[in-house]
């Protein structure tokens, strides 16, 4: 088979960190794993040696180890539903099926006491996760934790819709779905359970929070579609992956495609460190931590991105970079001609605006 195309470093401000028990972590996921037999035992095999407790340490350096296990059984269980249902399994080229098993794991989830999928391992590793997520959180935060897991089902349903017709949606259509398939959205709860605070509500759902949890979420799920491509275009059947989609839709080659995302996440990148800087300068210590967490977050999933067996196929070594680059290969302060996100870079002129004015602060819409 042809050699794929070469991932370059990519540009990271952000300093690396990982939990000290990442080790127990990474260990005690693989327990949990077997003991709900999460995902056929093929799939299972696989998921225990791709380090998902390590990404999760890295995602909370600094967190209660307890929440740390949570979040790595929590992705481990998102990997055996997106991978053993939606791309491997029959349900995820029937988007009508796919989501009424999914809407019936979302009812578990709301209500684990539900006599229902008894005897589906996914269910009932739901439910264990759903009760320590309740253990370590609030009412409220339990209550965004399931409607961020409703909002990823309804998007990996969105996928199978193109899985079955062999399509590829445009790039405004694939990145509003990305900042939601990928699965970071669903993560964004356990941030603040790791250091056992809650946001407040305007903090929460102010324009320019929304804005660069947003921006984090689209850095995260442009490097993973960088660092899986190899693996992903190697496997039989249909996939659905930046590189694609820029392939398809503007007549790239594939080194283009992947320098063109590379540009674009580049930009987010600077984006997210501009707006994050300017909200920490007024920023109350629990939005502070959330925002660190968020570097955490991005540059975790780097970190693993490039290390783990997931990404890396020895049997068929992935082209990844080892080493992260310090200055970007693009720093425009423009927005990217994509609608559904060109808005964040509004939020820097309208600061601009409001202080000109003897305002200080982020303007919200």
């Amino acid at each position: 088979m042809e050699p794929g195309p070469i991932v370059p470093p990519i540009f990271t401000p952000l300093p690396p960190a990982i939990h000290p028990r990442h080790a127990q972590i990474d260990a005690q996921t693989a327990v949990w794993a077997e003991t709900f037999g999460i995902g056929s035992p093929r799939l299972r095999k696989r998921l225990v040696t791709q380090d998902i407790g390590t990404f999760a340490a890295r995602i909370l350096p600094e967190g209660r180890e307890e929440v740390a296990r949570l979040l790595a059984d929590f992705v481990l269980w998102l990997f055996g539903v997106d991978d053993g249902y939606c791309e491997e399994g029959e349900l995820g080229h029937d988007p009508g099926e796919l989501a009424g098993a999914l809407h019936r794991l979302l009812r578990v989830g709301q209500n684990p006491q539900a006599p229902m999928l008894l005897d589906d391992a996914l269910a009932d590793g739901l439910r264990d996760l759903r009760l320590r997520v309740d253990r370590y959180g609030t009412p409220a935060q339990t209550a965004r934790w399931l409607e961020a897991l409703r909002e990823y089902f309804f998007s990996v349903v969105w996928e199978a819709a193109h899985r079955r017709t062999g399509t590829v949606p445009d790039l405004n259509d694939y990145t509003l779905m990305r900042l939601y398939d990928g699965a970071t959205t669903v993560v964004l709860p356990m941030l603040e359970l790791g250091h056992g605070y809650e946001l407040r509500p305007e903090e929460r759902d102010d324009t320019a929070v929304r804005a660069v949890a947003e921006a984090a979420s689209f850095v995260i799920t442009w490097d993973n579609d960088l660092f899986s491509h190899h693996k992903e275009s190697r496997a039989d059947g249909y996939y659905l992956n930046v590189v694609r989609v820029l392939r398809h839709h503007e007549g790239l080659t594939a080194d283009e495609a992947v320098a063109r995302a590379v540009g674009q996440r580049d930009r987010a990148m600077v984006l997210f460190m501009r707006l994050r800087e300017r909200l920490l300068e007024n920023a109350s210590p629990e939005l502070s931590q959330y925002l660190e967490s968020l570097g955490h977050y991005i540059r975790g999933a780097q970190d693993w991105g490039i290390t783990s067996l997931r990404y890396t196929t020895p049997d068929d070594p992935a082209p990844l970079p080892t080493v992260f680059r310090d200055t970007p290969t693009e720093d425009s302060d423009q927005p990217l001609d994509i609608p559904a996100v060109s808005w964040w870079w509004d939020l820097p002129r309208k600061q601009a605006g409001t202080r000109a004015g003897g305002g200080a602060g982020l303007a919200t819409a």
